[in-house]
């Protein structure tokens, strides 16, 4: 969608969000607690996986991204009809994620597939910075 979008309208994915407009007016406690990231398809392909593992570690003390899991398989909304397909692209997830308090990504759809197949719950990281931070005083 950004490669498409009328160029006088900015689109950020967001975690760009978060890092280009909002970290620099947040104060981060980084949380005790050891935490899954999962780049969706959409992240990695705009080259923004480091961001992500970026964030996260301002936001937890130990930060886990699974290196051998790179698609969670749900294809949008797909895997409500094929759940095989995440199934298949995720059975090796909790194994990577079992001493994990909770997982995070950027994708609804996607955190409902790692959230059944990773045995712990995954939500936005936008939860998880609203969690820890607070804006500083100015």
């Amino acid at each position: 969608m950004q490669s498409t979008v009328d160029s006088r309208l900015q689109l950020f994915e967001p975690v760009e969000f978060v890092l280009t407009y909002l970290r620099q007016r947040l104060k981060f406690s980084k949380k005790r607690a050891r935490v899954a990231i999962h780049p969706t398809c959409s992240t990695r392909k705009m080259g923004l996986e480091d961001k992500l593992l970026e964030l996260a570690s301002a936001c937890a003390e130990e930060v886990v991204m699974p290196p051998d899991i790179y698609c969670c398989g749900f294809a949008g909304d797909l895997g409500f009809k094929v759940p095989e397909l995440n199934a298949a692209a995720l059975k090796d997830l909790a194994a990577h994620v079992c001493t994990c308090e909770a997982g995070y990504s950027t994708s609804l759809t996607c955190e409902i597939g790692l959230s059944l197949h990773g045995g712990i719950p995954y939500r936005s990281i936008l939860h998880l910075i609203d969690e820890v931070s607070e804006p500083v005083d100015e």
